[in-house]
């Protein structure tokens, strides 16, 4: 392949949907930098690695000498974007939006090169309109548009309330991308609406429409459910490294390559197809695959001691091979009476319930040290030191202080 095909090959890899692919490659073809969009709303103070697949492809862009753009909704985080939702979002305020906008700033140079990254805030543009300005914008659309949006429709039929701020989110968002003067704007597929949105404004500016690149929306720790932290189904990117081991070594094989394809950066399209055949053929343990994936990102949020500190304590567990001592330490506070072995499994966090540590108990699936207890009544008191184990991939070194 000739430059201009590896570059449309890298943006194209994983993506949903380029919308126009060949306007993205006559623009390509000038030699100029394109200029790269992608909002973020501080709705939560922390990302996960699903919101990485977008930053990934930011990335790339980078790579390939563009110029990319990490937009923090501060002004449209306040309106809440109602994308999915079936209800009106609780508005946050200016003091939480900005509070989460502080450590996303930070979070996101661990995929972004600092250096080439511009970083804006929607308030620099929003924060100077006008009543009438917005009144303006709004009517550049109407609401027949704004309901041919499948949750605004479902909402509508349904009978269930629309505020009208609400309505002002597309359009807030598709004029980012006039104010920004976007090539380009990366969004889920779950923004398309949104996005498209802002090929309209830009064109009602007299602005050559933003070529539009929907990535799919990554799939948590249970392979069904989008990745989302009210669903306990997620990776955080500032979490330690054993755990971001841990959770990726619990994924299912099917879906380890869809993450292959969407978040790594070492393993390319063709590797990744003779990984896929060899784990087949059975020449490849799909766990090794996915140990090279969990290396890849705790490394990538961490360093590379670190990932192999976690590797190796993973493996001193799950194997029986390695020093158990490499895992982290947890500290947890023990009531007086101190904790019987349920409690004691749920406060570490190796089983969700009494209920269910109780019932991996009965079947002598709980280990401490490496040795099965069966013993339910056994309490266990401050100065107990030890790796909490259930299952082949529940587990936890703690300490009760």
């Amino acid at each position: 392949m000739n430059e201009l095909e590896q570059a449309l090959a890298l943006i194209a890899r994983g993506a949903d949907e380029i919308i126009k692919k060949e306007d993205l490659e006559a623009r390509l073809k000038t030699g100029r930098p394109l200029r790269i969009k992608a909002g973020f709303d501080p709705t939560a103070p922390d990302l996960h690695i699903g919101h990485t697949v977008l930053l990934n492809k930011m990335r790339q862009f980078q790579d390939l000498g563009h110029q990319v753009i990490f937009l923090i909704g501060d002004f449209t985080g306040m309106i809440g974007d109602p994308t999915g939702k079936n209800v009106t979002r609780k508005a946050l305020t200016r003091e939480d939006v900005l509070a989460n906008a502080e450590t996303y700033a930070e979070q996101v140079y661990k995929v972004l090169d600092r250096e080439k990254t511009e970083l804006r805030f929607n308030s620099e543009w929003f924060g100077k309109m006008g009543a009438a300005d917005m009144i303006r914008l709004a009517a550049t659309h109407t609401v027949a548009r704004m309901l041919e949006r499948d949750d605004f429709q479902k909402r509508y039929k349904s009978e269930q309330p629309i505020a009208i701020h609400e309505f002002l989110y597309p359009l807030t968002q598709g004029y980012d991308s006039v104010a920004l003067e976007a090539d380009v704007e990366l969004g889920g597929t779950d923004q398309k609406f949104n996005l498209l949105m802002g090929r309209a404004l830009q064109e009602h500016h007299g602005q050559a429409p933003q070529i539009v690149l929907t990535m799919p929306l990554l799939e948590g720790l249970d392979g069904v459910n989008k990745m989302s932290k009210s669903l306990g189904n997620y990776i955080g990117i500032n979490e330690p490294a054993i755990d971001i081991v841990t959770k990726t070594m619990k994924i299912g094989d099917d879906l380890m390559w869809r993450w292959f394809e969407l978040l790594s950066f070492e393993v390319s399209l063709d590797e990744l197809a003779v990984m896929k055949a060899d784990v087949a053929s059975g020449a490849l343990n799909p766990r090794e695959a996915k140990l090279r994936l969990a290396r890849e990102l705790a490394t990538r949020f961490h360093d590379a001691a670190a990932a192999e500190q976690a590797i190796a304590g993973w493996n001193a567990v799950v194997t029986g091979q390695g020093d158990t001592s490499l895992l982290p330490l947890s500290d947890i506070e023990a009531p007086a009476e101190g904790f019987r072995l349920a409690a004691l499994l749920t406060a570490a966090g190796v089983t969700p319930s009494n209920s269910e540590a109780n019932r991996k108990i009965k079947e002598r699936a709980v280990r401490i040290d490496g040795d099965v207890v069966e013993d339910a009544s056994r309490v266990f008191t401050a100065g107990f030191e030890g790796v909490l184990q259930v299952g082949k991939r529940n587990f936890a070194r703690i300490r009760l202080i």
